[in-house]
């Protein structure tokens, strides 16, 4: 009969939160299709969703002059408005990793989705599809991932190996096997 003491205060106490909970019966409405497509720009690591368009990084520094510089310093340093955006190729098997493209990220889609979505500061999806390939292609160049003359496109872009991809779970949980016979400890699995 003790836990009874001690359940009864429980029970009343969640009640009484339930009956406060909000009502949102009636809030809001079911967006149309053309609202979901609008908002639906996801680029996954396939890169199936990459529309028309190319870019190289001739092209892209141009852009990066006129679009990014101001943030991300001319030579892409960074700055207090934007981080540094090259350099740090090796540095996550140190005791200071250093985040940047050729560093840390593990597939060029992400970097023309990132670029497309929230790019520039206050003017996000103001790029051309053209205009963000172009910048991708510059940013994969100046982190020695590509050439220089390389022509960035739906069909090339996902076919890119960024130099930490292995350095990641895999993108799809199905991949993931047995992490105790892959080595995994103490939240590192190589």
């Amino acid at each position: 009969m003790r836990w009874c003491r001690f359940l009864l205060p429980v029970i009343a106490c969640g009640v009484s939160v339930l009956a406060q909970a909000p009502d949102y019966r009636n809030v809001g409405r079911t967006p149309s299709p053309e609202e979901i497509r609008a908002r639906d720009i996801a680029v996954g690591p396939e890169g199936k969703e990459l529309p028309p368009g190319s870019g190289t990084a001739t092209e892209g520094a141009k852009v990066f002059a006129n679009r990014c510089a101001a943030c991300h310093g001319a030579n892409l340093e960074g700055s207090p408005l934007g981080p540094r955006l090259v350099g740090g190729q090796g540095s996550f098997k140190t005791l200071y990793p250093v985040r940047t493209i050729g560093s840390y990220w593990p597939f060029a889609t992400t970097l023309w989705d990132y670029i497309n979505r929230a790019m520039p500061r206050n003017a996000e999806r103001s790029l051309s599809a053209d205009e963000v390939y172009a910048l991708t292609a510059f940013l994969l160049y100046r982190n020695k991932i590509i050439q220089e003359g390389d022509v960035i496109d739906a069909k090339s872009l996902p076919k890119i190996k960024m130099p930490n991809r292995d350095g990641f779970i895999p993108a799809r949980l199905e991949d993931i096997r047995d992490l105790r016979k892959r080595g995994c400890r103490l939240g590192y699995c190589p």
